[in-house]
């Protein structure tokens, strides 16, 4: 019985409004266009408030993947904070704690990842949650430049 704990803190300049980049993280349909995971989804629903769960569940590489998360703050469009479980095949690998802030930019927003994690039994190498979450991030970041120029985009409030 070990953990190992890791902290790390990343940060994305994007080309679109705080409130366009807050949504891809408080609309479940924008959400799903960006968050990837197993290509055989289980279950998957989104309760974007404070005290809300997020439950993301599929398969991946022949086993199940499940995200387990709980909103603890939220103030829109500039800050979110959950904490969350992932499990592979029902073990749980890690517990995390995870701030986002958006703030404004010159020319869009800055968005800041910081996570703290508990990585339990030598189950998951915290250098590949880092990686895996700064690819999330390039799909985010990619998701919220192109719908930021579709129409309708145009003149949007941040």
């Amino acid at each position: 019985m070990s953990v190992q704990y890791d902290e790390f803190s990343i940060e994305r300049r994007i080309a679109a409004s705080p409130a366009r980049v807050f949504r891809a993280f408080a609309e479940p349909e924008a959400k799903w266009e960006w968050f990837g995971g197993p290509s055989q989804v289980v279950e998957r629903s989104l309760d974007f408030r404070v005290g809300g769960d997020e439950i993301y569940e599929g398969i991946m590489h022949g086993g199940s993947h499940r995200f387990v998360a709980t909103y603890h703050d939220i103030v829109q469009p500039s800050r979110i904070i959950y904490s969350y479980e992932l499990y592979v095949d029902d073990v749980k690998l890690s517990v995390s704690q995870t701030t986002i802030t958006i703030e404004d930019a010159d020319e869009g927003a800055l968005l800041t990842f910081r996570e703290y994690g508990a990585y339990l039994d030598g189950h998951e190498d915290p250098a590949l949650r880092r990686e895996g979450t700064e690819g999330l991030l390039d799909m985010l970041v990619q998701s919220v430049e192109q719908s930021a120029h579709e129409p309708g985009a145009a003149g949007e409030s941040a």
